[in-house]
């Protein structure tokens, strides 16, 4: 059969192998590749499957890998709050979008301001305090839990704990608690108090009078104010300072130039440098936040000047004048390992 006779479709005719006339030539490029019977031949083009799934498993580790590196750290950071000086301790701070008002910084950080009510043989006191950790790590002054034979401590939600002395330093009037069984808890930032200027706005968290997050604003009215505040729970007047049991009014007495103000601050007292704002404080205030318009703490509240009661009256019309201290939150960084080990003087 001739070429010309071959008919169409079928594969032209080529001279056998090894006749001399020609070389025998490769097979067309058409010709579908030899395969078992059983098994599909693979589309052309297509390249083999399993390096391409061995790339996107390795990337998914490294992802993984620099995912949890990145947790980790993030992990450390939050839990670093033992920083000293001007570092910045992380926690829950004011949304972007929020940044630089009242309402946003009250947002943000109402969530880790608690009340603390303290018994004792004296009565109740009742006074603020600041969640530092996720378990339930809670900074307040120690005139507020001074001398309590139990504490009981209600979140922003109206859940109650109780809670157990960690270690206090009456010298600076500052105290670390730690509520029973808590964990998950939102945590505040501890900002730098070195990095405050007189003028600076900042917002007030307390439960002045056993109001539960009250929410106050002002600004930086001095730096370095010496205050002189009641080392132990008796101040004078038989009964830890802060809300007494009784209801509004109650004292909370301190010394500043060489004056008492709000009652006797009894015997044993210590002196603070502390920042001065005219921020509404009242009495259940104390050891609640001062904090800057990041959302960032920057001291913890101690002592106000009642007018009415700066005789030592007890009126019961005694209240904020817009002359409020803090302790710096500097103060409280460089104390922590100190009164987590329970070594306060």
């Amino acid at each position: 059969m001739t070429e010309s006779q071959r008919p169409s479709g079928e594969y032209p005719m080529y001279p056998s192998y090894g006749n001399g006339d020609a070389s025998y030539p490769p097979p067309p490029s058409y010709l579908p590749t030899p395969h078992e019977p059983d098994e599909p031949a693979a589309p052309r083009g297509r390249r083999p499957r399993r390096p391409v799934a061995l790339l996107a498993a390795v990337a998914i580790a490294a992802a993984l890998v620099g995912g949890g590196t990145a947790a980790l750290v993030g992990e450390l950071t939050r839990g670093d709050t033992g920083t000293v000086g001007g570092g910045v301790v992380s926690g829950t701070t004011v949304s972007q979008s929020s940044k630089g008002t009242v309402a946003g910084v009250a947002k943000a950080v109402s969530p880790m301001i608690v009340e603390i009510k303290a018994a004792s043989n004296a009565g109740e006191s009742t006074g603020s305090g600041v969640v530092i950790t996720s378990d339930g790590e809670i900074v307040t002054n120690n005139h507020v839990i001074s001398g309590a034979s139990s504490i009981k401590v209600t979140l922003s939600t109206g859940k109650t704990y109780s809670a157990e002395v960690v270690g206090t330093d009456a010298d600076k009037d500052l105290a670390l608690i730690k509520l029973q069984g808590a964990s998950g808890l939102k945590t505040a930032t501890l900002g730098d108090s070195s990095a405050i200027a007189v003028g600076d706005q900042v917002v007030a968290i307390g439960s002045p009078e056993g109001l539960t997050g009250t929410v106050t604003s002002g600004i930086v009215s001095a730096l370095d104010r010496d205050v002189t505040v009641a080392k132990d729970s008796d101040n004078g007047q038989g009964r830890s300072q802060g809300q007494g049991q009784g209801g509004f009014g109650e004292q909370w007495p301190f010394e500043f130039g060489g004056r008492q103000f709000n009652g006797d601050t009894g015997d044993s007292t210590t002196t603070y440098k502390a920042i001065q704002t005219d921020a509404s404080l009242n009495p259940g205030n104390s050891g609640g936040a001062l904090i800057n318009m990041n959302g960032e703490i920057i001291g913890i509240n101690s002592a106000m000047y009642s007018a009415s009661s700066s005789n030592g009256s007890g009126s019961g019309d005694a209240g904020s004048v817009g002359l409020g201290f803090a302790i710096p939150v500097n103060t409280l960084k460089a104390d922590l390992d100190s009164l987590r080990s329970g070594n306060g003087s």
